[in-house]
């Protein structure tokens, strides 16, 4: 959510009007997930991509002309290759529908705008939202929020309230996806785009793995937090791409901070006069990722420890130690790499083996 409201004022910045196209659908074997943005504007600005580049882009390219000349929506469907890789049976075996929009940044009212207005305008940045459009049509919005609130409507109240339903699931499920929704004897296909904020990587100990780490996690658009006792080690000097740097006993800024399921927690700090306070309250927070620097023999160590303090099994076994994919990593930023992939892994539901090794899915 962060980079799209970003390339969003970027481009109203600098573009009286964009062709926004968004990947809606998707069948077979496809390097991009429903959700994907991609933007061309006025003035030949080209930001994102629906696919990873080729034809397919090229072709979103031609169509957004004439999709700014009329002003009206147009849904395309593509298979992702040439003629020349469909002969040589190279493509990557996938079809995909692509919804093209004109955004004039001067035009009050504009219904895709002020639902996107409508999400950031929220109270509560951490919340989840859903907008629902219409396919093929695109000419109303619906947004529906993690709480069941809504805001605009598809024109119809027994529609919006099956729009929420499904979009509440998808908020669950944790991805963009066309649904056909059924109201009132009539079907009609709606696409669910889910904005969801970005993941905070939260790191207690500002070390020299932390460092690579957060750079990483904020390539990555993540919101990175890091936290030490030490003022001459948590600095913006050392960690210039920390959104926040918290300063003070780590335990007691553990208990103050929420953790939820889009929170993953690093300890790098190797000590466990620092670890075991922090882990005490976390545990109990459940965040969606515990990962902890050492050995297996120092996380057997800190577990059976917690476990003579009343900690379950069920417990122990949600901290990652020792924490990252084996990939041979030694230098700091192939730990921070290896930790950071895990992490990644866990957000997708993936068991983070080889691409080469996996068959028959979608990327």
């Amino acid at each position: 959510m962060e980079e799209f409201f970003a390339q969003l004022d970027l481009l109203r910045a600098t573009e009286r009007r964009v062709a926004m196209a968004t990947l809606v659908a998707t069948r077979g074997t496809t390097p991009k997930k429903e959700g994907a943005k991609m933007w061309v504007g006025e003035g030949g600005r080209i930001l994102g991509s629906v696919t990873i580049g080729g034809c397919v882009d090229a072709r979103v390219i031609a169509e957004s002309e004439e999709v700014l000349a009329s002003a009206k929506p147009k849904l395309l469907s593509m298979s992702l290759g040439d003629d020349e890789a469909w002969d040589l049976g190279l493509t990557c075996g996938g079809t995909i529908d692509v919804l093209l929009e004109a955004i004039d940044f001067d035009r009050q009212g504009d219904s895709l705008l002020s639902a996107y207005d409508a999400v950031r305008a929220d109270e509560e940045p951490e919340r989840q939202a859903v907008v629902v459009i219409p396919l093929p049509e695109a000419l109303s919005r619906l947004v529906v929020f993690d709480d069941g609130a809504m805001s605009g409507t598809l024109g119809n109240v027994a529609l919006d309230k099956e729009a929420r339903a499904h979009a509440l699931k998808a908020m669950l499920d944790g991805r963009s996806r066309t649904v056909t929704l059924r109201a009132e004897e009539a079907e009609h296909d709606v696409f669910l785009e889910l904005l969801a904020p970005p993941p905070t990587l939260v790191i207690f100990g500002a070390t020299h793995i932390a460092m690579p780490l957060v750079s990483f996690a904020r390539g990555l658009g993540w919101k990175t937090i890091v936290v030490d006792g030490r003022e001459r080690f948590a600095t913006p000097a050392r960690f210039p791409d920390a959104h926040e740097i918290r300063v003070g006993v780590l335990g007691d800024i553990a208990a103050e901070m929420a953790f939820g399921a889009s929170t993953f927690v690093v300890l790098t700090a190797h000590d466990y006069k620092y670890e075991l306070p922090v882990l005490r309250t976390i545990l109990a927070k459940e965040p969606a990722y515990i990962g902890l620097l050492g050995s297996a023999r120092r996380g057997a160590a800190l577990r059976d420890f917690l476990r003579s303090e009343g900690m379950s099994d069920a417990d122990m076994g949600r901290i990652r130690v020792p924490v990252g994919l084996d990939i041979g990593a030694d230098s700091a930023a192939e730990i921070a790499l290896s930790i950071l992939a895990e992490a990644v892994a866990v957000r997708t539901g993936r068991p983070g083996t080889p691409m080469k090794d996996r068959q028959g899915s979608n990327r």
